[in-house]
């Protein structure tokens, strides 16, 4: 049983960092796409993964096209604000590709466009909030995930 978690060009290091460590005790693998908001030996990257991060299953790409090149035809999701389907609605399958924007803005307008028909949302239940945290957000994803494969 594994999900593939996919962070499109994350900003922050203690998201990333406690992904990281969500990764690892959900038994998912990381992909982290370029460029990154920081530097991956950022200390804060390593207090939020802790010892963490030396047990991950990971692969680092360069960008974007980089990533679709080598995961084309495989089973993705797409997760943002803009979906109109709701995250327990992904059709879960073992190996499937989770995939996160970044922090500030999100998935690339041409992502969300392009995948339309794959895209979905955590809904929100106050007009006060426009997202969530990410790390929040892959982990409610992640474990709905689990709950279905």
């Amino acid at each position: 049983m594994c999900l593939n978690i996919v962070l499109i060009e994350p900003e922050i290091p203690n998201n990333t960092g406690n992904i990281g460590r969500l990764a690892l005790a959900s038994g998912s693998h990381l992909h982290l796409v370029k460029p990154f908001g920081f530097e991956i030996n950022d200390t804060r990257l390593k207090r939020a993964g802790l010892d963490y991060w030396q047990h991950l299953s990971i692969t680092y790409y360069e960008n974007i096209d980089e990533f679709f090149s080598i995961n084309k035809n495989k089973n993705m999701a797409f997760l943002s604000s803009h979906g109109t389907k709701n995250h327990w609605d992904i059709p879960f399958k073992d190996n499937m590709f989770l995939i996160f924007g970044k922090e500030s803005v999100g998935l690339p307008k041409q992502l969300i466009e392009k995948y339309k028909d794959t895209l979905f949302k955590i809904p929100l239940y106050s007009e006060h909030i426009r997202s969530l945290n990410l790390a929040n957000a892959v982990s409610i994803t992640v474990y709905e995930g689990l709950k279905h494969i």
